[in-house]
């Protein structure tokens, strides 16, 4: 976990990260520590990046209970992780606790990281004024923005009404208003369009100063993310438009390898958290911590490698929704079958008799043994143990996690035509069958709104709690009430953080 206290002034602390390139020589040396004092010389401009590298590096760096809190309420994952970690099983259930540490360091995290980029771009103003290039100051002002964009994005996901940050001191909170959902998405969409102008007009694996970098395509995205969620259907539209015109995104064709070390910087790709062992068996690692994910007590390919932890498991309901549609490489690629969780689909007599290729036996040969805390893993966070650098044992190392991929551009901008918008680049047909393709499934023709919502089911499960976020957008419920959950619009979002309540006078009355 990372801390912050939210009361005092923070310091920028400046990582030089694995992804940046040799275009400055600093960006070469190992990573230090460096913060800002009275002393920094704003007039060498050639350390006008380092701000910058910092904001990666806060973005980069989240800690593991982050993801799984904001994704695991959907129709497609339980919890998982029986016997240990009871209130985010009760969350999975819309039953919540305000006092569970994951609330308050969900809420912690990523405002902390959101003020810290407040003062990275108050830093790059300082070098600007000093004489810095302005073009590149305004471009590395536009790539924090975007970074600190999907993060409030997902907190608003989370809690609703929530605090738009406008400066790098935490203090202001304490006299900040809360704003609502659609203000805090509004303001997301003005500043994706403020970025865009500023940002390289290419795929984030061209750039050759920072791999994997935001470029304009990032914030296009992330702009689509917001009006979808405020139902601006032509607004989601006209940004993804753009981004399939230009013509540099494409499906990686192997849907299966995309989860693996194929998927890194991959064409698909428009945003994800980079971590990498450096391909070295030993020494510094960045990495997630993957071993949330991961089946217990597996018998790896690779003998020695480490197991997981047994939580965040695909739900029966997702599985039997595949299984319907005939599903193979998505449903192969998305879950981790047990023995134990075999038979739990058998045991429904419509799907007594399941497709030879389900097995307790990935293609790569890992064993997914019985385990008590789930029936299933979740493949989309599983890294095969031979694909590990030899030398390594830990569960995922080396693994990317990836945030926005050009499938859900594609699906996007087909539920936005299906619901009254007009696109250019491709038809909701086109954009639909794209994915379906790399499926292996038939084309569909005049394809529906609720046909879309299905392929995003079987596209993005598992991913950042998109199916969730979904069925609430679209008031949905009753697909939330599944094995038992009882869904009401009242649970839509997270309570406050009690840690916050006693801290931030507004947010009470507002539990």
């Amino acid at each position: 976990m990372k801390y912050i206290n939210t009361l005092k002034k923070l310091t920028f602390i400046f990582v030089a990260l694995l992804f940046f390139t040799a275009c400055n020589n600093k960006l070469d040396e190992l990573p230090e520590n460096r913060s800002f004092t009275e002393e920094t010389d704003y007039t060498n401009s050639t350390d006008m990046i380092l701000p910058l590298i910092g904001a990666y590096a806060e973005f980069q760096s989240r800690g593991w209970e982050e993801f799984p809190l904001i994704s695991v309420r959907g129709d497609d994952v339980n919890a998982g992780g029986l016997g240990d970690q009871q209130d985010f099983s009760e969350a999975d259930k819309y039953n919540y606790n305000k006092d569970y540490w994951m609330y308050n360091s969900l809420w912690q995290n990523y405002y902390g990281d959101i003020i810290k980029m407040h003062s990275a771009i108050e830093q790059i103003e300082l070098y600007k004024e000093n004489g810095g290039d302005a073009t590149l100051a305004n471009q590395y002002i536009a790539e924090v923005k975007t970074l600190r964009a999907f993060l409030l994005f997902q907190l608003s996901r989370v809690w609703g009404d929530i605090f738009i940050t406008t400066s790098s001191d935490p203090s202001d909170l304490l006299v900040a208003s809360l704003s609502t959902k659609d203000e805090v998405m509004q303001h997301i969409s003005n500043q994706m369009e403020e970025a865009i102008t500023s940002l390289p007009d290419i795929r984030p694996n061209q750039r050759t100063d920072i791999r994997g970098g935001v470029t304009k395509y990032t914030a296009l995205a992330i702009k689509a993310l917001a009006n979808l969620e405020l139902k601006n259907y032509q607004g989601v539209a006209d940004a993804t438009s753009k981004i399939i015109s230009s013509g540099k995104f494409n499906l990686e064709p192997d849907f299966y390898e995309l989860f693996k070390l194929d998927g890194k910087l991959n064409n698909e790709n428009l945003l994800e958290l980079q971590y990498s062992d450096f391909g070295q068996g030993a020494g510094s690692t960045q990495s997630y911590l993957f071993a949330f994910f991961g089946p217990q007590g597996w018998t790896p390919n690779v003998a020695g490698s480490n197991s997981g932890w047994g939580f965040y498991e695909p739900s029966l309901k997702y599985i039997k929704f595949m299984l319907s549609r005939n599903e193979t490489i998505r449903l192969e690629t998305s879950v981790l079958f047990t023995n134990r969780g075999i038979e739990a689909i058998k045991s429904d007599p419509a799907y007594a008799t399941i497709p030879s290729w389900i097995t307790n036996t990935t293609r790569d040969g890992d064993v997914i043994n019985d385990y008590a805390r789930a029936l299933f893993a979740s493949g989309k966070h599983y890294l095969p143990s031979n694909q590990l650098t030899p030398g390594r044992k830990d569960y995922g190392t080396n693994k990317n996690l990836t945030c926005i991929r050009y499938a859900e551009v594609l699906l996007m901008h087909a539920e936005a035509i299906t619901q009254g918008a007009t696109g250019t680049g491709m038809t909701a047909d086109q954009a639909v069958n794209e994915v379906r393709l790399r499926a292996g499934l038939n084309s569909l023709s005049g394809v529906t709104n609720a046909q879309v919502m299905n392929e995003k089911f079987a596209e993005l499960a598992m991913e950042w709690g998109t199916r969730y976020y979904d069925m609430i957008r679209l008031g949905n419920y009753n697909e939330l009430n599944y094995d038992g959950r009882a869904f009401s619009e009242d649970k839509k979002f997270l309570p406050y953080p009690q840690t916050q309540v006693d801290k931030l006078p507004i947010l009470r009355g507002n539990e």
